[in-house]
């Protein structure tokens, strides 16, 4: 498509993400909620909605729900009814699903984004709500058969409901990227899209620039990654704007987003509200919530990944880069909490994390909570580079891997061991410097010349001469005052 027709337009994009709660139980039965089960092992009278069944409230969902609106900065309902959505699909044995209508638990607040540029913007959230999921349908084991399994049935969902504030596929992707950081972070949700416990609808149009009404909204479901998300609306943004450009009609209806094709297909029009025929929930009490509880509630989370963000880049005086890096993972920020509350040289304990600790984790395929060496044996090993026993690369290169696979010494023991602690002495270095300077006579020449550059190839060479143990700093003050003399 032709830039100038693409900049015509405006995309308004509204985001469903449903989040699958880590509760050991459904929402309304005592059935286990487990991924990965054999077909309708988890599953009960309740479940099967079994006449003269009744559903029973898990507290553990209302705690999540509060604590998700919590770091969203969303009002909390005092009180709130259940509804029944009726609707049939053959995963669904009820007929209907529990859900909020008129009063969800949590509304309004916003999720803070990065835009491309490094500027902030806030999506608005129009509402966070509980209900259940339905079964899952299969279609891709047998030829003629669709097979059903109701081991999803009831498990709890928090559907989080974004306004129409988000205007690219970039953006939809930034977004759904902190909503996935915010659960794992508070432990409520795995985010695991590829498993269906974090699940994407995006509801997309597009208007000429400066129309103030919105345009026909087309919903887009089965996504299972961040990335996909991003591909189908974009996609769907092209194919609604060449539509108009043609002077075709777009209908309200609901597509399917396939991966390997890279496009969208028609489902079916697009339900409206009324098609669902809520009505209250006869079968669960209303819910009361007062300040105590909240107050409980909120004194139990943890620090959030933007309040993380602005302290290692406000007080801790990290890079932006750095901060996201550190933040984007709960175990990463947790370990790097515990080694700066060991150390103050923030930027080094960084640079582990990033570099080092990360490298083991991909290489081994473990995750932080598998790694051998606590955060303050780490700290430990930076205290030594501070007090100039060892060089940072000596460190990187032959502390850490005997570290970790003997991680009950010490590094100051293993770098005795090694021999490998650092010469500072003076008359030392100075020998190790005349050796260089005699073995490179035409590198020196070209340095006194005015390649003052080549001051880092001697220093290179000087670290050979000396097995690495003479003290980098003291090395590059004589090194230099010696080519200079």
């Amino acid at each position: 498509m032709e830039e100038a027709i693409r900049n015509k337009y405006e995309a308004v994009i509204g985001l469903e993400v449903h989040a699958q709660m880590l509760t050991k139980s459904k929402a309304y039965s005592s059935d286990i909620n487990e991924y990965g089960a054999h077909p309708n092992t988890n599953v009960s009278v309740i479940t099967l909605g079994h006449p003269g069944t009744l559903p029973k409230m898990n507290k553990k969902t209302i705690e999540y729900a509060i604590k998700l609106g919590l770091a969203c900065g969303c009002d909390i309902a005092p009180e709130q009814y259940f509804a029944r959505k009726n609707y049939f699909y053959p995963d669904l044995p009820k007929g209907y699903q529990i859900t909020q209508d008129k009063t969800p638990i949590c509304t309004g607040g916003s999720i803070h984004i990065q835009l491309e540029d490094g500027s902030d913007k806030y999506i608005g959230l129009t509402r966070i709500h509980m209900e259940e999921d339905a079964g899952k349908s299969i279609h891709d084991v047998d030829v003629f058969d669709t097979l059903v399994d109701l081991n999803r049935a009831g498990v709890p969902l928090l559907e989080i409901v974004s306004e129409p504030d988000i205007r690219s596929s970039q953006e939809a992707y930034s977004y759904l990227t902190e909503v996935r950081k915010l659960v794992r972070y508070l432990d409520i949700c795995d985010g695991n899209m590829e498993e269906g416990s974090l699940r994407c609808d995006a509801n997309i149009s597009v208007r000429l620039k400066g129309t103030p009404e919105f345009g026909t909204k087309v919903e887009v479901k089965n996504m299972n990654s961040i990335r996909n998300v991003q591909r189908a609306i974009e996609f769907e943004i092209t194919r609604q704007i060449e539509a108009l450009e043609n002077g075709e009609e777009l209908t309200q209806e609901t597509r399917s987003f396939d991966a390997l094709k890279n496009l969208t297909i028609s489902m079916r029009s697009k339900e409206a509200a009324n098609d669902y025929r809520y009505f209250p929930e006869p079968d669960l009490q209303p819910l009361v919530m007062d300040d105590a509880q909240i107050a409980a509630i909120k004194a139990e989370m943890p620090a959030l990944p933007r309040e993380l963000f602005l302290k290692y880049t406000k007080e801790l005086g990290l890079s932006e880069y750095d901060a996201y890096n550190l933040t984007d993972n709960k175990g990463i920020a947790l370990y790097y909490e515990g080694i700066v509350a060991h150390t103050k040289n923030y930027k080094q304990a960084a640079n582990w994390m990033m570099g080092d600790i990360k490298s083991y984790l991909n290489e081994f395929g473990v995750e932080i909570d598998e790694f051998p060496l606590k955060p303050e044996q780490i700290a430990s090993l930076i205290a030594l580079i501070e007090e100039g026993k060892i060089s940072t690369s000596v460190a990187s290169q032959k502390i850490f891997p005997a570290f970790v696979k003997n991680p009950s010494t010490s590094p100051l023991a293993l770098a005795e061991e090694m021999n490998l602690i650092q010469d500072s002495n003076e008359d030392a270095i100075l020998g190790f410097v005349n050796e260089v300077i005699k073995q490179h006579p035409s590198e020196v020449e070209r340095y006194r010349n005015g390649e003052k550059q080549l001051v880092g190839f001697f220093m290179g060479q000087l670290m050979k001469v000396s097995k690495g143990k003479a003290d980098p700093k003291a090395a590059n003050e004589l090194m230099r005052k010696t080519l200079e003399a």
